[in-house]
């Protein structure tokens, strides 16, 4: 389905003096306002192909209609998502989910709707129909080889699908674990685990990135055998210069201070890229910036932050991507949320007073320092953010806009009450 441009011009006339006050407003109080829209016009976030459908609980999966039932559809609803906020114009493919049988054909497609395509993201977390192997007891760092290589196998099949569409990263998250204590050898595991991914990493383009991606629990209860941001970063140094470790905000234990691993992880040149999402207990699963809007802002300070220390550019320098599994909202409207979410936290921080915020540091000011991101942190920004979407040629308010013109009952009309997208 593609979205008529008409349809959104007619759309933003109907709020665009309500937009020109509120953003004029805001632009007044804001000196270099001009490159902040540039920088939010450039800033792109990836979707990923397995959170188009709706996603399921570990009870059951409650499909909704219209769903993308192949490769195709999928991609089509990204140009959908990217008509309507121009902030999504990557799909990040999760393979055996979405092999691409006809690489040109898909790339052709994804090139008329102004789609790029993301990391690849390999799948051992799961038995395979016809598998040989199972990874019942993990994968990478099994005690069998002939499972560990069966993983090897199946990530270089992956490398190999993500280069005939034109990706430049791998993204490895391992579900290996133990769930009772003695079940495995911490050191055992590891080094298997190193092992797999230097015979991965021999396969890597010289123009890709690895990205090794870490999870504090789930599905093992007892240990992760790549658990946390220490462990992925230590792969990553082992591994080589194209290695780098992969942070997803909801693959933490509670409170874990991510803005911290963040400006670390920069600092020694190995933060990869992001999946974004929020929790309130545990695991990924829920809308980017519903739960914890401040911490996303925090984090998107120290983003800022070491980016421009190490001059890396803001648009490009990183892997920006959701990962979450939409269970409860039409997973398209769920996206734009996220990505919306995902450019407030962005934006606020391009607020920050630097200059103002570092002599606060240096003379130990913890007031000053606070108020200077509090500030930044209450502004609200959604019309400057709406400004970005206006000159790209989106919508101003793209839920909306997708409420409005009954987006969904078009996309059933088109597919049907009972197609099942491929995925969690």
């Amino acid at each position: 389905m593609i979205l008529d441009k008409q349809i959104i011009n007619q759309h933003n006339n109907q709020f665009i003096d309500k937009h020109k006050r509120a953003f004029g407003h805001l632009a007044q109080d804001i000196p270099n306002v001009e490159p902040i829209i540039e920088k939010l016009q450039q800033f792109q976030i990836a979707i990923p192909s397995w959170a188009l459908g709706t996603g399921g609980t570990r009870f059951g999966r409650f499909s909704g209609p219209g769903e993308p039932g192949t490769l195709e559809q999928k991609i089509e609803d990204v140009g959908l998502l990217h008509a309507l906020n121009k902030s999504s114009g990557a799909i990040s493919l999760h393979i055996p989910w979405d092999i691409p049988k006809d690489s040109e054909k898909i790339k052709a497609l994804a090139a008329s709707l102004e789609i790029g395509f993301d990391a690849v993201n390999s799948n051992t977390f799961q038995d395979q129909v016809g598998q040989e192997h199972s990874y019942k007891f993990g994968s990478l760092h099994h005690v069998d080889p002939k499972v560990r290589q069966q993983a090897i196998a199946h990530n270089i099949e992956v490398i190999n699908y993500g280069k005939a569409v034109g990706s430049k990263a791998l993204t490895v998250w391992l579900a290996d674990g133990s769930s009772f204590p003695g079940q495995l050898n911490f050191r055992d595991a590891f080094q298997n685990t190193l092992a797999s991914l230097q015979e991965i990493y021999k396969h890597l383009p010289e123009d890709w990135k690895l990205f090794v991606e870490y999870k504090a629990f789930e599905p093992y209860f007892y240990s992760m055998t790549i658990g946390d941001w220490g462990q992925s970063l230590l792969l990553a140094n082992k591994l080589g210069p194209k290695a780098y470790t992969l942070v997803d905000l909801g693959h933490h234990l509670p409170n874990a201070n991510i803005e911290q691993i963040v400006s670390l992880l920069l600092m020694e040149g190995k933060l990869g890229g992001f999946h974004f999402n929020d929790s309130k207990y545990a695991d990924d699963d829920l809308t980017a910036g519903s739960i914890k809007p401040y911490q996303l802002f925090l984090i998107f300070n120290e983003l800022i932050d070491g980016m421009d220390r190490n001059g890396i550019d803001h648009a490009s320098g990183l892997g920006w991507m959701i990962d979450a599994s939409h269970n409860l909202k039409d997973p398209l409207v769920d996206l734009l949320q996220s990505v919306e979410a995902i450019k407030i936290a962005y934006a606020q921080a391009l607020l920050v007073d630097r200059a103002a915020l570092k002599q606060a540091q240096q003379a130990n000011d913890v007031v000053k320092a606070q108020e200077i991101l509090q500030d930044a942190f209450r502004t609200d920004v959604r019309s400057l953010v709406a400004e970005a979407r206006l000159r790209s040629g989106a919508a101003l308010n793209p839920v909306q806009l997708f409420n409005e013109t009954k987006l969904r009952d078009q996309l059933i009309a088109e597919r049907g009450l009972n197609t099942v997208a491929t995925g969690l």
